[in-house]
């Protein structure tokens, strides 16, 4: 498959797997950003990248974030939808400081990962429950 991308700027890097058995590319900031204590920041990847029709793009950041800088997704993971691709839809990661200090992450660190997946609308349908009910929300975790 090929996946469309545009660099906004120069200095933005092309996604790239790491390993010939990756399921996730790697994504890189960038532009720097100081994200202070209990605070949420957008932090730039300088790229669109064309989604194809019948595909979305989740992305996440690599699980080494949090250790190294402190940082998480507050909304677990991102996801791209095949009509963000416009000139000013820039692929940013959403970034959340949980420590007690301003965090600095510099432009050019390897910090998120995408994975492509399949994707397709539903028709929605009224609908009666015909199971048996599992006893509801956490009902597997006796």
């Amino acid at each position: 498959m090929e996946l469309g991308v545009t660099r906004l700027h120069e200095g933005a890097r092309l996604p790239s797997y790491s390993t010939p058995g990756s399921v996730g590319f790697d994504l890189w900031t960038a532009e720097p950003v100081r994200i202070e204590p209990m605070a949420i920041e957008l932090v730039g990847t300088g790229l669109v990248v064309a989604v194809p029709e019948g595909w979305c793009l989740l992305v996440s950041l690599r699980s080494s974030a949090p250790r190294r800088y402190g940082v998480t997704q507050p909304h677990g993971v991102g996801i791209i939808d095949q009509d963000y691709r416009g000139p000013e839809d820039e692929l940013r990661i959403q970034l959340l400081n949980v420590g007690g200090s301003p965090v600095e992450i510099p432009a050019g660190t390897r910090l998120a990962q995408g994975v492509l997946l399949r994707s397709e609308q539903a028709a929605f349908v009224a609908h009666v429950p015909d199971g048996a009910s599992r006893g509801g929300f956490g009902s597997t975790g006796h």
